[in-house]
């Protein structure tokens, strides 16, 4: 069985960056995409980005566009989520997550049937 799992979580100051990484170990990506979602305190699930599998298109929910980035490496088996200009709001287990079908009109609605254990990110004021 395939298993995602998830590193690089930490706590960071207001301003800084940070980079996810998800493994998938058991088998490739193949045709799944991969996205990442987050969830704080207290708060719902959230779709954060989402990268395709045939042409590497990204999709980002809008507060974070302009800030993160998802991207992987096939090769390696491995997404990645950099994110720079780091919020105090950003603070969220963020989990990394494979979607087929994939849906680029509807990111989040995909069928994410696929989940990582979460990494934890802290941003401090």
């Amino acid at each position: 069985q395939v298993q995602l799992v998830e590193s690089g979580g930490g706590l960071v100051q207001a301003g800084g960056s940070l980079r996810l990484s998800c493994a998938a170990s058991g088998r490739t990506f193949g045709t799944h995409a991969m996205g990442w979602f987050r969830q704080a305190p207290g708060q719902e699930r959230e779709f954060v980005a989402a990268i395709s599998w045939s042409l590497g298109s990204t999709y980002y929910a809008d507060s974070v566009k302009g800030r993160f980035t998802i991207s992987r490496d096939n090769a390696k088996n491995t997404v990645y989520l950099q994110m720079h200009s780091l919020k105090p709001g950003d603070t969220a287990v963020y989990y990394c997550a494979a979607a087929s079908p994939f849906f680029p009109g509807s990111p989040g609605g995909s069928n994410w049937h696929l989940w990582g254990q979460g990494t934890q990110v802290a941003v401090s004021s």
